[in-house]
């Protein structure tokens, strides 16, 4: 095979719009961009499903090895940015390949770790390229379609890790039980290498912007509009984990299920997030910013469902699918960056990663805390629903300011 000549494959509008592919050249593309997203997902959260192996192999206890996934979250709030800002002047395809062989190399390193200290390293080092990589992944996306189809392209991304929940963990998850926890890790490098191959091919090359600069996109930083958008992810986002982190506790003290059954409740899980990716993206299209404040309210009934449901597991799945659906919402948050970020597009991007994972450690955080004070495994849902609420008072904040903005700006004009 060789790579993609971007020249032919593009199409222009005589009035000058932006180029973009033809049909095939954009689902070869979509394709090699979403493996990207689906060897994320699959260290992502297989690092969690061999917690308890990769424990017993280095020597240490539970707790102290589920320190190596806060490790991985701090790689990508750190990394996203910063690689997201240095990486700018790079064209972005060779930047997707650079990122990846960085991930690569880190799980590799990941699964040859002689000790639980440079386990620590090596998880850090594997989430740095994490956010920069589906920031700037949505970005070529975006640029191989037309405009009415954007969200749907950056869902693709998106697509490749809820695919990794439903079909990649648990296949991942059966190899390592077999041959040990090391796997997870080096068949998430080998993924990483066909991500890498598969950009290579049929990524469109196109050159960097000429004024690309950290500075430049440093910018972005200065746009309020740019920081209530990731509020509203950073907010909203948490009430999905307050309820993700801690479901498998309630399905067994509360439900009352064995741990056969606990894989099937998060496919379940991993097909209303797939069912939302498609969904969401059809409405970030059709709707725009006005669709995230739909699907938070979505998300807010659902989770306040989720602790009267907790007592059937027929209830569970339906209301656990639901929630599923609200994982949709990041495909919107994301092209609502490329819409307010002006020319700092890459760390606008990028940065949407970093309040994800920040999102990730502030559900689990609360709703940990609400356990702890003796309110009960369910309270989960109800510390998931303010969190909702509070994303979705962000977003009735950024939609007022954004109105006063055009409001302005067409006084003005």
């Amino acid at each position: 095979m060789t790579p993609v000549d971007a020249s032919a494959s593009l199409e222009s509008d005589p009035e000058g719009a932006p180029k973009t592919l033809k049909s095939g050249a954009v689902a070869l593309l979509l394709t090699a961009l979403g493996m990207g997203g689906f060897a994320i997902g699959v260290t992502e959260f297989a690092a969690m499903s061999v917690l308890p192996d990769f424990a017993r192999g280095l020597g240490v206890d539970e707790p102290t090895a589920g320190h190596a996934i806060s490790a991985y979250a701090a790689g990508v709030v750190v990394g996203a940015p910063i690689l997201a800002a240095f990486g700018a002047r790079l064209p972005r395809w060779i930047l997707l390949i650079g990122l990846m062989a960085l991930f690569a190399v880190a799980n590799t390193l990941s699964a040859l770790s002689p000790n639980f200290e440079t386990m620590l390293v090596f998880r850090f080092l594997s989430g740095l390229p994490h956010g920069a990589y589906f920031g700037v992944a949505a970005l070529v996306a975006a640029s191989a379609v037309p405009l009415k189809f954007r969200t749907r392209a950056v869902s693709t991304i998106l697509m490749g890790l809820t695919i990794a929940t439903v079909l990649g963990v648990p296949v991942v998850n059966l190899v390592s039980q077999a041959h040990g926890w090391r796997w997870t890790f080096g068949i998430v490098g080998a993924l990483a290498v066909l991500t890498m191959t598969l950009v290579a091919l049929f990524a469109p090359r196109d050159p960097a912007h000429p004024n690309a600069s950290p500075l430049r996109e440093l910018k972005a930083l200065k746009n309020r509009q740019v920081w209530l958008t990731l509020g509203v992810s950073a907010i909203g986002f948490g009430g999905m984990f307050a309820v993700y982190a801690y479901l498998a506790s309630v399905l067994r003290e509360v439900t009352g299920i064995g741990p056969e059954v606990l894989p099937w409740v998060f496919a379940v899980f991993g097909i209303g997030m797939f069912s939302g990716n498609l969904l969401c993206a059809w409405a970030g299209d059709r709707f725009g910013f006005k669709a995230a404040a739909g699907v938070l309210i979505w998300s807010a009934v659902s989770l306040a469902l989720y602790p009267l449901a907790s007592q059937h597991l027929w209830s569970m799945l339906v209301v656990v699918l639901f929630i599923g659906v609200g994982g949709g919402l990041g495909s919107i948050l994301q092209t609502r960056l490329m819409d307010v970020a002006g020319e700092a597009q890459t760390l606008a991007a990028a940065l949407n990663h970093s309040a994800f994972n920040t999102a990730n450690a502030l559900g689990p955080l609360l709703a940990g805390a609400a356990v702890a004070a003796g309110f009960g495994w369910a309270s989960t849902g109800w510390v998931a629903v303010g969190l909702t609420l509070g994303g979705l008072a962000i977003w009735v904040w950024a939609w007022l300011d954004g109105k006063r903005l055009t409001q302005r700006t067409a006084a003005t004009a």
